[in-house]
């Protein structure tokens, strides 16, 4: 190997910081640490503010190996690999590595020195390729998938590489498997794991959760931001006020009734235990808190306001509807850090779904990432407003040029594009927050607690609060009389964070004319989220969500080759197509869709038939063919067919026997509607239902078989 003197790092002394200065990000330089200390943190290495800081515990190393780890992990930490070690490996390796991703090899190093030492390998000289070709083989025996199989391997190559550049090697082996190969180490290979075997969330489970969240960004903020600003005002009178006769009167006054008549008393809950409202009391009244002790003393109001535990009403107006009528009789002292707490996490669903960031863009976004548009300067736009676009940072795959992780992160090559509901999602954060904080800075959002650090609110912080805001939610359909608008649990288990993803591009892909929360339409957001600005960038939702279109197509493939075989029909311009088309199913059936395969496949128009249940009909798109095309634009991400502007007639529709009995349906219940309703409506129904009748008598008339094409 290519000895080049600029990648031997000197041997670092007991007080040399673990973290060199060029590494360290400034925000976080306080938590270096020095070589000897016993616990390393990793913070120094990352700004980003949705991960956890991890720390190594040498504590957790047997310590014969110690002293060999600690340099080959300092000399990782500052050092890179010889370009040559990664030519010759292709794309397997980097030069550097992330935080987290440090963390988890000196930890995959850890456990390897803990095996060696049971089979009494107490240096790592002695760990030679025979014995690493057995640790390999442990691996095997471990049950771990094959993703985290092969990082542990690499891992151990890391160790192999980098100890050749320490100022004093410890002489370890070469790992079989960088010379020959991992796959004899691998368990045999399953799914593609990932977000990509992340189910999507349920439609009955989704479309409500959206529906509250919406509800709470757009219709109960504002009440909500201005209980909040009370609630904060009250507390800080409370804790400035003197007691002065004027207060004890307002007090006296307050209470004076409420006791003569055996009435509640302003009460909150602290660790679970029903107290006085003290704070309430001395924000409202004035008196200080001394002044609420003593007459507490005389009249025993503690003992009363846990027997009668009475509310903490907000002289403010109640201004939010659900259903029409007001939410509230009025928003209550105790409740306003929780509806804070719901507020945020509201708007953490808007943006994470409908934009399609990864949780870690949406927990790093900043005050002023998404600016008002600049008017369009296109003639043919009028001089209409441009998109709104969010810029953001990527952390986790933030590399240079040459490969090298960005610790500081970088950001993304392209915005992404924010639609309305979005925008007024982060409008909101930025009035939660100071200016050039974080949007979901812990330190506003931890309404409850004031916990040390700093950063954005963790994806387990995240996860809970959905779950809560879901109780919430549920609770509030209860209160309000809306079951329908209750959110169910999700058959496939927690909502979590990192569905939102998988979920948007599987409605887009399988739900073209489906409704997002009250008129925001699936098809709209494919042009929207995935055109050509999110899409473009690394990290977009571009390639999740042709891999979800065509999970799609096969699906609706498959169902006609079996509707076909059956002796089932079609009609339509494009039914001979279709029928031909259909003898792909066992194609997909036996395809693994990956990125590349998606691909490969939504460039083969001949195979691709794409469902539209809510025009009742199949799509087999030709470009040219196609009038949901007519205005000559093109589709900005993929050249598929707008199914939001179906148009009937159009030479790529195809009909089955299922859409001409939908169809029938679907008249039936135009025609009952009709019955009650006004005359000038009644008859549109009329007509409608008679125009869907027409569509169905045709395919009975026109429809062809699998045998009748083959004759």
């Amino acid at each position: 190997m290519d000895s080049g003197d600029r990648y031997l790092l000197p041997l670092p002394e007991p007080g040399t910081p673990v973290v060199q200065p060029e590494f360290v990000v400034a925000m976080h330089a306080h938590l270096n640490a020095h070589y000897a200390d016993p616990a390393w943190p990793l913070g120094p290495l990352t700004a980003n503010p949705s991960t956890s800081k991890k720390v190594i515990h040498w504590r957790n190393c047997p310590a014969v190996f110690t002293d060999e780890l600690r340099l080959a992990a300092w000399t990782m930490i500052n050092g890179q690999l010889w370009p040559t070690f990664l030519q010759t490996r292709g794309n397997r390796l980097r030069s550097r590595l992330s935080a987290s991703q440090i963390h988890e090899t000196i930890s995959a190093w850890i456990r390897l020195t803990i095996w060696l030492e049971t089979c009494g390998i107490r240096r790592l000289a002695d760990c030679t390729p025979s014995v690493l070709d057995g640790y390999g083989q442990h691996l095997l025996t471990m049950h771990i998938n094959r993703n985290h199989t092969h990082k542990v391997l690499g891992a151990v190559t890391r160790l192999w590489a980098f100890d050749q550049l320490c100022a004093r090697p410890a002489g370890i082996g070469r790992p079989p498997w960088d010379e020959c190969g991992a796959d004899d180490y691998l368990p045999a290979a399953t799914t593609t794991g990932g977000e990509n075997e992340t189910e999507p969330l349920a439609e009955q489970t989704m479309g409500p959760l959206l529906v509250w969240a919406m509800r709470m960004v757009d219709d109960l903020a504002e009440d909500v931001l201005a209980a909040w600003a009370e609630t904060q005002r009250l507390a800080e009178a409370a804790r400035t006020t003197t007691g002065t006769s004027q207060g004890k009167a307002a007090l006296e006054a307050f209470l004076a009734p409420l006791l003569a008549a055996g009435s509640p008393l302003p009460a909150s809950r602290i660790r679970g235990e029903v107290c006085l409202a003290t704070t309430y009391l001395s924000g409202i009244t004035g008196a200080s808190r001394s002044q609420i002790d003593k007459l507490n003393q005389r009249e025993g109001l503690a003992a009363i306001a846990a027997q009668r535990p009475g509310p903490c009403p907000l002289d403010i107006p109640v201004t939010g509807r659900i259903d029409g009528a007001a939410w509230r009789k009025a928003l209550d002292f105790t409740e306003a850090p929780v509806l804070m707490r719901h507020l945020g996490t509201a708007a953490f669903i808007v943006c994470a779904y409908l934009t399609g960031m990864r949780t870690g863009e949406v927990l790093g976004m900043r005050t002023g990432c998404c600016p008002n548009p600049e008017p369009n300067t296109d003639k043919n736009t009028n001089g209409n407003m441009g998109r709104h676009l969010i810029r953001t940072y990527e952390y986790k795959n933030a590399v240079d040029a040459d490969g090298n992780h960005q610790s500081g992160g970088v950001e993304r090559d392209v915005p992404w594009v924010a639609i309305t509901p979005v925008v007024n999602a982060v409008r909101i954060l930025e009035r939660m927050v100071p200016d050039g904080s974080l949007l979901f800075d812990r330190r506003v959002h931890d309404v409850r607690y004031h916990r040390a650090g700093t950063g954005s609110l963790k994806p387990v912080a995240i996860r809970h609060r959905i779950e809560d805001f879901v109780a919430w939610a549920n609770a509030e359909a209860v209160t309000h009389n809306l079951p329908g608008e209750a959110i169910p649990a999700d058959p496939h288990g927690r909502i979590g964070t990192a569905r939102f993803r998988r979920s948007l591009a599987w409605h887009i892909a399988r739900r073209p004319n489906g409704l997002v929360a009250l008129a925001i339409q699936y098809g709209h957001l494919r042009t929207a989220v995935s055109g050509g600005y999110a899409s473009r960038g690394r990290g977009g939702i571009h390639e999740l969500l042709d891999m979800e279109t065509v999970r799609a197509v096969a699906d609706t493939v498959a169902d006609l080759h079996d509707d076909l075989d059956s002796g089932g029909g079609v009609s339509g311009p494009a039914a001979r197509r279709a029928i031909t088309a259909a003898a792909t199913a066992p194609r997909f059936a036996g395809t693994a869709i990956t990125i590349r395969t998606a691909q490969r496949l939504l460039a083969n128009e001949d195979a691709m038939i794409y469902d539209n249940p809510h025009a009742f009909l199949l799509c087999h798109y030709k470009r040219e063919q196609a009038l949901c095309h007519r205005d000559g634009i093109k589709d900005t991400v993929k050249d598929t067919p707008s199914l939001d502007h179906c148009v009937p007639g159009c030479g790529n529709s195809v009909r089955t026997d299922q859409h001409a009995a939908q169809l029938r349906d679907r008249a039936d219940l135009l025609d009952t509607r009709a019955r009650h309703a006004p005359h000038p409506i009644a008859e549109r129904l009329r007509t409608n239902a008679s125009r869907l009748r027409g569509y169905a008598d045709i395919h009975d008339r026109t429809r062809t078989t699998l045998e009748g094409t083959t004759r």
